[in-house]
């Protein structure tokens, strides 16, 4: 994994947040690598959290007056917060198609990545998310998986 990629999630894990890495690095746990300029990683949008996931964001360095946002940013549905340029970019998501992160969490997967424990959105969880965004290479994905995307 990225090094910076796993700076960040260890001030994740450090601040207290709930976060799920999902898109192709989940994918990639769940045995189907994809290549990709990113890390998707999303968090749960409650104002405990936020403030968790803030302080993740000050400790790893991230120019948040640059980028303009506050802790209250994420909270907010369907908020994307983007760090840095591929293929080293850092994704925040407060949201994701077909699921509430309280479903996905009582499904996650945990994973080693160097000294840290990292959660992954779970399979079945994947899988619902990909069917409902509907996006071509979601359903490349779906039959990456040996899903149909019905």
């Amino acid at each position: 994994m990225n090094p910076d990629f796993e700076e960040f999630l260890r001030a994740l894990n450090e601040a207290g947040a709930r976060f799920l890495v999902v898109g192709a690095h989940a994918l990639a746990v769940h045995g189907v690598p994809r290549a990709t300029g990113d890390i998707d990683i999303w968090i749960d949008p409650s104002a405990e959290n936020a403030d968790c996931v803030w302080n993740a964001l000050i400790a790893f360095g991230a120019p948040t007056e640059s980028l303009g946002i506050t802790s209250g940013d994420l909270v907010q549905p369907d908020m994307v917060v983007q760090l840095g340029l591929p293929p080293r970019r850092i994704d925040l998501l407060t949201g994701l198609s077909g699921l509430t992160f309280a479903h996905a969490w009582k499904d996650r997967v945990m994973q080693d990545a160097g000294s840290i424990q990292i959660p992954f959105i779970g399979r079945s969880a994947l899988i619902i998310n990909k069917r409902e965004t509907g996006r071509l290479k979601d359903r490349a994905d779906l039959e990456a998986m040996g899903e149909d995307d019905s």
